[in-house]
């Protein structure tokens, strides 16, 4: 993020949290919460978009980037997770609430804020990118009876989520170079020519494996979410291959009483891939809520 400012923000738990701002700090603010097995140089051609407008804050997830790990895998359960997103609100935008954006398993850990009273008066919206609830994934899989093949598609879609459950053997992958491939090729499924390169480590990759590991029983007893707290953008990109367009558009329905829900060209890296599309749907969202927000 070239002209930003970088600080260091504690987590309930004692992990510091690697912070990035750029743009205007008296403009409302736009945080970005990035997926596996990415940091926050996934969001480097949006910024400079939103920058314009906004005051743009990313962070390194724990165990990711320049921010510290726990030391076990408690500590990436998505309570602590939660706690980190309040407490980076707190360190950057403590007196207004905030447009939240999230990717991948950035989305996954923020619908449990979007999702809880306490955050009530934090958020403004909420821009969900390929990173379902899995309390609400869960309950759409349970009522596979009513889109039994959009069902089927999307648990053959998932199956590295289970296959990360395994001992040893993602890391293993991960240290063959294995798993780095299946992502570029994920990366290049329709990506236009000439697109932004996410850097990414060994590191982050071994360590987001916990991620999974860590709250997979929210697919199997997931619990009933409450009505998310701020309007909801949800955007499904038409070719990702990992998160299908029926569960991103409907889980949420039941939950979010102002949902907003389409698709969008691109594959599961479209924030990295169109981020000019991506800072414009953001931007109309954003445009389109009532003045108070």
């Amino acid at each position: 993020m070239d002209g930003s400012t970088t600080r260091r923000v504690p987590a309930s738990d004692g992990v510091e949290l690697a912070v990035y701002e750029d743009g205007d700090r008296d403009r409302p603010t736009v945080l970005l919460v990035h997926g596996y097995p990415d940091d926050h140089t996934v969001w480097e051609p949006l910024i400079p978009h939103l920058a314009e407008r906004f005051h743009v804050v990313a962070y390194d997830v724990r165990g990711t980037g320049a921010s510290g790990e726990p030391a076990g895998r408690e500590g990436y359960r998505l309570a602590q997770l939660c706690d980190d997103l309040a407490a980076v609100i707190a360190a950057t935008s403590p007196d207004a609430p905030v447009h939240l954006v999230a990717h991948d398993w950035g989305s996954v850990q923020s619908w449990g804020a979007v999702t809880d009273r306490a955050f009530a008066t934090r958020l403004a919206s909420f821009t969900s990118i390929s990173g379902p609830s899995f309390d609400m994934a869960g309950l759409w899989v349970r009522n596979g009876f009513r889109h039994p093949v959009a069902t089927l598609r999307q648990v053959l879609a998932s199956w590295y989520i289970f296959a990360f459950q395994l001992p040893r053997l993602p890391e293993w992958l991960v240290h063959r170079g294995v798993l780095q491939a299946m992502v570029a090729r994920s990366e290049r499924t329709g990506a236009p020519p000439g697109r932004h390169r996410v850097r990414r480590s060994r590191r982050d990759a071994i360590n987001g494996i916990e991620l999974y590991r860590a709250n997979i029983h929210r697919l199997f007893a997931p619990r009933r979410p409450d009505p998310a707290v701020c309007p909801v953008l949800v955007l499904a990109p038409t070719r990702d291959p990992h998160v299908t367009a029926p569960l991103a558009l409907e889980a949420p329905v039941p939950f979010v009483p102002d949902l907003t829900a389409r698709t969008v060209p691109g594959n599961h890296w479209v924030v990295a891939q169109d981020p000019a599309l991506i800072a414009r749907l953001v931007t109309g969202f954003v445009d389109l809520l009532p003045a108070a927000r």
